[in-house]
C-alpha cells in the first residue's frame, strides 16, 4: 500500500516538474459554485481578495487623495461586500459550514486593515509631500 501511494506521488510530482510549476490549485475553481472547498482552502481565498481590495483601495485613496476616517469605514464596506458577494453569489456555498457569516467576513479582516491603511498613508505622505 505504501509502494502505491509512493507511485501516485513520484508520477503527480514528475506532471508538475513536467508543467514547470507547483501549483495544486486550480485557477477554475474560484468561480465554479459546483467545486469542494474545505474551511482553509476558502478562508485563504477570502483573505487573499481582501488584501488585493486593501492594496487597491489603498493605493487608489493616497493618489486621489482623500483624508478622513469615514473612508476608513467605506473601505470596510467595499471589502465586506466583495467577500460577501463572492461566496454568497458566486460560489453559493453554505455558510454554516464554514461557521457562519461572522467566520467568513472575518476572514483577513485585520490584515487587510493594515494593509489598507500603510498603502493609503504612504502613498499619500509620499504623493503630496
Amino acid at each position: 500500500m505504501k509502494e502505491t501511494k509512493s507511485v501516485k506521488l513520484n508520477a503527480h510530482q514528475h506532471q508538475q516538474h513536467e508543467n514547470g510549476h507547483f501549483s495544486p490549485f486550480k485557477f477554475a475553481k474560484l468561480l465554479d459554485p459546483e467545486a469542494s472547498w474545505d474551511k482553509d482552502q476558502l478562508g485563504d481565498v477570502l483573505h487573499w481578495i481582501r488584501q488585493v481590495v486593501a492594496l487597491l483601495c489603498g493605493l487608489l485613496w493616497g493618489a486621489i487623495p482623500v483624508v478622513g476616517g469615514i473612508w476608513i469605514f467605506i473601505f470596510l464596506a467595499i471589502s465586506t461586500g466583495i467577500v460577501y458577494g463572492y461566496y454568497a453569489m458566486i460560489l453559493k456555498i453554505d455558510e454554516e459550514e464554514f461557521g457562519g457569516h461572522a467566520a467568513l467576513l472575518q476572514e483577513g479582516l485585520f490584515a487587510s486593515i493594515t494593509l489598507f491603511l500603510l498603502a493609503w498613508i504612504l502613498v499619500y505622505s509620499l504623493a503630496h509631500f
